[in-house]
């Protein structure tokens, strides 16, 4: 929410690759609700792969074409699934705003994210948990 506010930024969503993500964007998002009954952010989960059966989508949950995106992770090593789950939600139309990880184990998946322009948001390093 500072973030957002700080950089004039309006999310829609929030989500991520499953299961990692989904308590850490379920939990932004029931606060999100909390805060602004009116204006919350909607929360989804990308599957590893696409269902074989029903809808047969990668993005399950409240996620739209257009939608202004937060992208969540619980750890970021080297980046990898961080960019396959924001390359499922671009491929669907989602607009990437940032990405937010618990840890940034500090293994070149900023790096990897920023190569593509994703600036990265993490609460905690490997130096900050370990203290090297």
């Amino acid at each position: 929410s500072a973030k957002l506010a700080a950089d004039g930024l309006h999310a829609d969503a929030i989500g991520g690759m499953t299961l990692g993500a989904d308590p850490i964007s379920l939990s932004i998002g029931v606060e999100s609700a909390r805060q602004q009954p009116d204006d919350f952010l909607q929360v989804f989960t990308v599957r590893k792969e696409a269902k074989g059966h029903g809808t047969g989508r990668r993005i399950e949950g409240n996620f739209r074409e257009g939608d202004a995106v937060i992208v969540v992770d619980d750890v970021i090593t080297t980046g990898g699934s961080t960019l396959k789950a924001i390359d499922a939600i671009e491929s669907e139309g989602g607009r990437i705003l940032f990405a937010f990880v618990l840890v940034d184990r500090e293994e070149g998946g900023r790096q990897a994210l920023q190569e593509r322009g994703i600036e990265v948001l993490s609460l905690f390093t490997r130096t900050t948990l370990l203290g090297h």
